[in-house]
């Protein structure tokens, strides 16, 4: 991902009004964000524990989606769950439901779409073998880090294609 400015975040959401997304909590280490490592910029807000941000290229432009996170409460260390995006399994509630408004009509109707996220929105960094969860590789799988990218984006694409359908 190129290095995105405030500016280009604000504007970028889709999902939100202008208000809102003037007064959303951006990540405070924006600015020393490794770009190239990340598909996606992804990050909580501190000041509203439920709320998630995602900004990502699509369809040759930026899109910002205000995502809201299941309230389930924290699950046991011994419970799993698979994000949906970087298919990451973890534990102890490191993968949450999360809701976002859909555009248009459909979105001030109240409609929504869900998809199971990891919490800290680092699937990038996941996918790329930065970060690792504390289930470790459990899944043996035979596609290279590339193909793994390539099918985060193909399924991060599918969850922002269904949010303007």
């Amino acid at each position: 991902m190129e290095p995105i400015t405030e500016r280009e975040i604000r504007t970028s959401f889709v999902n939100c009004s202008k208000g809102e997304a003037q007064r959303l909590g951006l990540p405070a280490d924006l600015a020393e964000k490794s770009w190239s490592d990340l598909d996606f910029l992804g990050w909580r807000d501190p000041g509203a524990p439920d709320r998630a941000y995602l900004v990502a290229p699509y369809e040759g432009r930026l899109v910002g989606v205000s995502l809201r996170a299941s309230g389930g409460g924290a699950r046991g260390f011994g419970a799993r769950s698979m994000c949906s995006v970087c298919l990451t399994t973890r534990t102890g509630g490191g993968v949450a439901l999360m809701t976002a408004r859909r555009t248009g009509e459909a979105g001030r109707q109240g409609n929504s779409i869900g998809q199971y996220l990891c919490t800290d929105l680092q699937c990038s960094l996941f996918v790329r073998g930065i970060k690792t969860s504390a289930v470790g590789h459990d899944l043996d799988e035979s596609i290279d880090p590339a193909g793994r990218i390539a099918r985060a984006n193909t399924n991060l694409h599918a969850f922002l294609k269904r949010l303007f359908a």
